[in-house]
């Protein structure tokens, strides 16, 4: 294992509000967006982080003009769907795996050549699912044994598409509602399970004519991308570590404020319920075209569950998060149908079984899940191989830890969680910085 870079600790109960930073998925589009928009598009909540950065750079190199009056703000200076500019350098996404699917979508369509690049865990993620299909629109993509580098030769003739992805991934569905905007005629992604449709509200807020339902979206390319205002919420993936800490940590009560609340990404919340937690949405409203609400949390006994098939695809980032709870439950908790686990940022299959092992606990690994058999957490040193979701995973597991449990190679979670450590302690954790 890599050095320690944190240590968790059982701690005191988890009380107060917490607002956790803004939606990394919405960021990624808003700036997206508004870089091929006419007029100027001003953000409110933009998450703060490495890989929403990593995204603002690349547009910045297209030449995109981006003011920060404050943190969280951006005012970007929209250069229309045709006014992006070429760049020698190439495109850095970091760690941003969303940046780098969606980019490619955005940048098939373009008059230059562009050559996308991400660091050492972005680099072993599978990229084919999304240059396939592109390719079958036209695009010319060149991948390195189908990963990054993404090499895409400007110049192509795009047309629409009626896609079938053997997976159901908003990352796919996005990639080619971007692409068909370029494209001559219609673009149709049609699923086989709905996911979150950050892409198609974004795309009518900003006035692009687009049909779409759960589970199938499609649009006709030609049209304008007119500014507006975006007010991004909580994100829930953030949120969905406070909300496992309380569920099992005795005597928590937290409110989360104003959580993006999008139903395809809300899955952790079915699930919790389902194994007993105490947890209550209040102060529902709308903002930007999202659903969004304070999410109350209060402890209760979790029970082992067999994990619906069909919450599955709405809750994929909150996996990690959801073993701990399993792990604490009292039974057995089984989980299928998440193969999509084992191409994230590590997989996250392999790196909770081999983690929640070290700890003590009873997990046999499945090709697309896990059985979990709940009981007592004990300490144990953690490789978190440089995902942010393993390492803020065990940091909730800490809390409720016979012993301190420490956790390598955490530098990542600034990708998407800027000062969780801070938030963390100021809810009640117990984590040090090794």
């Amino acid at each position: 294992m890599r050095r320690v870079d944190w240590t968790s600790r059982a701690g005191g109960p988890l009380r107060g509000g917490i607002v956790v930073p803004g939606d990394k998925s919405v960021s990624h589009r808003a700036l997206m967006f508004g870089a091929i928009a006419e007029g100027v598009t001003h953000i409110r909540g933009f998450l703060e982080g490495e890989d929403t950065r990593a995204t603002a750079a690349i547009l910045g190199q297209l030449g995109v003009r981006f003011e920060t009056p404050s943190a969280g703000e951006r005012v970007v200076h929209g250069v229309g769907l045709h006014g992006l500019r070429g760049s020698v350098e190439v495109l850095d996404c970091g760690n941003a795996g969303t940046g780098m699917r969606l980019l490619a979508g955005l940048l098939a369509g373009q008059a230059f050549d562009s050559t996308l690049v991400g660091d050492e865990s972005l680099s072993r993620r599978p990229m084919r699912r999304v240059t396939d299909p592109l390719a079958s629109m036209g695009a010319s993509i060149d991948t390195t044994d189908g990963k990054p580098p993404l090499r895409i030769h400007g110049g192509a003739a795009l047309h629409g598409v009626t896609y079938h992805p053997p997976v159901a991934s908003a990352q796919i569905k996005s990639a080619l509602l971007l692409a068909g905007l370029y494209a001559e005629g219609f673009t149709e992604v049609v699923e086989p399970h709905p996911t979150r449709d950050y892409t198609e509200s974004m795309l009518k807020a900003f006035g692009w004519p687009i049909d779409y339902s759960p589970g199938r979206a499609r649009l006709e390319g030609g049209h304008v991308l007119r500014a507006v205002d975006v007010d991004v919420p909580a994100d829930f993936s953030s949120a969905a570590f406070f909300v496992v800490a309380a569920c099992i940590v005795p005597g928590s009560d937290v409110r989360l404020k104003a959580v993006g609340l999008n139903p395809r990404r809300t899955g952790l919340l079915a699930a919790l319920r389902l194994m007993g937690a105490d947890i209550v949405v209040e102060n529902e409203r709308r903002s930007g075209g999202e659903p969004i609400g304070d999410l109350v949390v209060r402890y209760a006994p979790l029970h082992g569950v067999e994990l619906p098939l069909e919450v599955v695809p709405d809750m994929i980032d909150e996996f990690p998060a959801l073993f701990v709870a399993a792990a604490v439950a009292d039974g057995t908790t089984t989980i299928r149908g998440a193969a999509e686990l084992r191409v994230k940022e590590s997989d996250r299959i392999a790196s909770m079984a081999s983690g929640l092992k070290a700890c003590g606990v009873s997990i046999e690994e499945l090709p697309d899940g896990a059985i979990i058999r709940g009981g007592p957490i004990g300490g144990g040193h953690i490789d978190s191989h440089g995902d942010h979701r393993i390492a803020m995973s065990f940091a909730i597991a800490g809390l409720v830890a016979s012993a301190p449990i420490a956790i390598g190679d955490c530098a990542n979670v600034a990708t998407s969680f800027p000062g969780f450590m801070e938030l963390a302690n100021g809810a009640g954790f117990h984590l040090v910085q090794a």
